[in-house]
């Protein structure tokens, strides 16, 4: 047990890292230790999304933050359906001590900024 869960993390954190470098290599105007948040719905998102983007919704954000982004001045750039419910997540990530906030707008005005294509989750 002690050695499912080990190798549990560790394909965890080979998989953030794999996110990271790939939007890193896709954006040069994010920092390589940022972190792209979608805070849309799951619905949301798996009907596109952008890639290297961890899907964490904005009722969700203050509970799972840690997950993805432990180091609360690690840069997170954040983006929903039109930029409203990133207000209300970074206020929220504010309230817990979170510093270091990008309000994107929205899956076209993010996918713009980035130049990135989003992508749709396979079922």
């Amino acid at each position: 047990m002690k050695y499912a869960v080990l190798l549990f993390f560790a394909v965890l954190l080979l998989t953030v890292a794999g996110c990271r470098k790939h939007v890193k290599n896709s954006t040069s105007s994010m920092p390589e230790n940022a972190i792209l948040i979608d805070v849309r719905s799951a619905e949301e998102f798996n009907s596109g999304h952008l890639p290297g983007s961890f899907n964490i919704p904005h009722t969700e954000i203050a509970e799972k933050i840690s997950r993805v982004a432990p180091d609360k001045s690690t840069p997170l750039y954040l983006y929903c359906r039109s930029g409203r419910r990133v207000g209300i997540a970074m206020e929220a990530l504010k309230e817990i001590g979170y510093s270091d906030m990008h309000n994107l707008g929205g899956l076209e005005d993010a996918a713009g900024k980035l130049k990135l294509e989003p992508v749709k989750t396979s079922n």
